[in-house]
């Protein structure tokens, strides 16, 4: 089933990390977002089958719980909506019970919270506008409001991050009412504030990254989240749906500005224009017409734990698996069943390993 994405393009505040596309939230533009969601989705060509919805962002936890429940209702009567997994990213410092409690009757029924450190001083440094107490209390709210299927995000690669700051952020948040992981290795992104050498010469060089990203994923496993793909870790059933459709090349529309799509053997994008989103259905501009090939079904396998089948690629098969002796060899990759996937180790140099496999 296609899985459908729509993209939020408003903040409160935008981080200095980020290089995702976001603007100043104003009401006004939220119902003029809403508007045009709804005028895309009723416009959309085809009716197709879905089980899996994600508001990304941006910040959608900035908007109403109407405002998600007028985009759900669209999305409903146009396709076939089958036992969704219904997905809202979430800045702690925009909900309160209320607000949590209309997100739940409108449809919504997993959250994934921007979390980042339980260290408020990093907190801090990456300009988010909440404190880790404000955190955990959005965490634990959203839980008794009924949302048992929640994801935090934590950051790695901060500037003087230790592994035992590391691993108190990773104790504080494993102990909430969460059933997935989210880590990401921070890094200067170009256009983001961060992007300037000052800062940079305060991140950690990559064998201490390497080292905290290990030691990361050793401790949430004894913690009970299994890792299940490069950034992703859960609790045994509790994988994202939604993006696991990313990593088996599997279809996905979508809606709102800079929104990605793979549709039909197509990549395609909307440009990153706002005022042009609210005028007029906009046109896609197709990255890749001959998409979903082996190479690229193997790259994206590869960011899976559980790897590729070597019989998936029986034209690559011989080659692939003669190839990848030198990584098992060095413990970056393990093959069993006729399956090959990388270790944590080799997540860490996953893309010149991926690119040596399929040239």
């Amino acid at each position: 089933m296609t899985g459908i994405y729509i993209h939020v393009p408003f903040c409160a505040k935008k981080c200095p990390y980020c290089d995702f596309f976001s603007k100043n939230y104003t009401a006004d533009n939220e119902m003029r977002f809403v508007r045009a969601i709804v005028r895309d989705i009723e416009n959309f060509p085809e009716r197709i089958t879905s089980d899996t919805i994600y508001f990304g962002g941006g910040t959608p936890s900035l908007l109403k719980a109407e405002s998600i429940s007028l985009m759900l209702e669209a999305l409903k009567n146009k396709f076939d909506i089958i036992s969704p997994e219904v997905t809202m990213e979430v800045n702690p410092s925009t909900v309160y019970r209320n607000k949590l409690e209309l997100y739940r009757q409108a449809g919504i029924n997993r959250l994934s919270f921007g979390v980042q450190s339980a260290n408020d001083d990093e907190l801090k440094l990456l300009g988010r506008l909440h404190n880790y107490e404000k955190a955990a209390a959005a965490v634990n709210e959203a839980y008794s409001c009924g949302f048992n299927n929640i994801s935090c995000d934590i950051m790695t690669g901060l500037p003087a991050q230790t592994t035992q700051k590391l691993g108190h952020t990773i104790d504080m948040i494993s102990d909430l009412p969460v059933t997935h992981i989210s880590s990401y290795i921070l890094k200067a992104e170009p256009g983001t504030p961060f992007y300037n050498e000052e800062f940079i010469n305060t991140l950690p060089d990559d064998d201490y990254s390497a080292e905290l990203y290990l030691f990361m994923v050793n401790k949430l496993e004894q913690k009970g989240f299994m890792q299940y793909e490069i950034s992703n870790l859960s609790k045994k059933g509790y994988e994202s749906r939604h993006n696991l459709k990313y990593w088996h090349c599997e279809e996905y529309i979508g809606f709102g500005p800079s929104a990605h799509s793979y549709h039909k053997g197509k990549r395609y994008f909307l440009p990153d224009s706002i005022e042009d989103f609210f005028k007029a259905p906009m046109s896609y501009k197709i990255t890749d017409d001959a998409a979903g090939g082996y190479d690229e079904r193997i790259m994206l396998g590869l960011r899976l734990k559980e790897g590729i089948a070597l019989d998936d690629y029986p034209e690559k098969a011989h080659i692939i698996s003669e190839r990848s002796e030198k990584f098992i060899k060095a413990g970056l990759m393990t093959k069993q069943n006729n399956r090959l996937s990388l270790t944590p180790k080799g997540f860490l140099v996953s893309n010149s390993i991926i690119s040596d496999l399929i040239l």
